[in-house]
């Protein structure tokens, strides 16, 4: 499974939104792959018990899950939420969902208590079997970064504004 996605970071330090795209793999059940093509590049792999980052053609850096215990629980949720198992989702996240199959959300709001202190929570919102986009809320800045995937990755205009990005993002555009 792969999809391109185009992320959005938002910072009061930042004219606009810094706009990273590359694509999402998942080569096994157990791996989840982050490849960052623009505005630099950047291979973040999930598996095996470790993140391992590579930035550009310099060393890459490998850290066990075992520090980063949040990113075992986004990882085991996200290889969930592609296969459908709910009850692997639920424990590490409390599930709302809502709308209907032409434009519907689900709102996952951890339950394991240092996730808490970094994720807000995190709103899926798709079409169809399509997951369109995903709104991360960090608790720190109550901020949304937004990351588009699909066919909301591919329609995003290059001048889109914040209100533009989150029209694609709710609505479909």
């Amino acid at each position: 499974m792969q999809t391109d996605f185009v992320e959005l970071r938002s910072s009061r330090l930042l004219k606009k939104p810094l706009r990273i795209s590359g694509q999402y793999r998942r080569p096994d059940e157990n791996t989840l792959v982050r490849e960052v093509r623009a505005p630099y590049v950047e291979t973040t792999t999930i598996g095996q018990g470790q993140v391992s980052i590579a930035r550009g053609h310099g060393q890459t850096r490998q850290v066990p899950l075992a520090r980063v215990p949040q990113l075992a629980g986004i990882q085991a949720s996200f290889g969930a939420l592609l296969a459908g198992d709910a009850a692997t989702i639920k424990r590490s996240f409390a599930l709302e969902s809502r709308g209907s199959r032409e434009g519907w959300q689900l709102r996952m709001t951890p339950n394991d208590a240092a996730m808490k202190q970094h994720l807000q929570d995190i709103t899926l919102h798709g079409r169809g079997m399509e997951l369109r986009c995903i709104e991360t809320r960090a608790v720190a800045s109550g901020e949304i970064q937004r990351t588009l995937l699909a066919s909301a990755a591919r329609a995003l205009p290059a001048s889109a504004d914040e209100e533009q990005i989150k029209t694609l993002c709710h609505n479909g555009g």
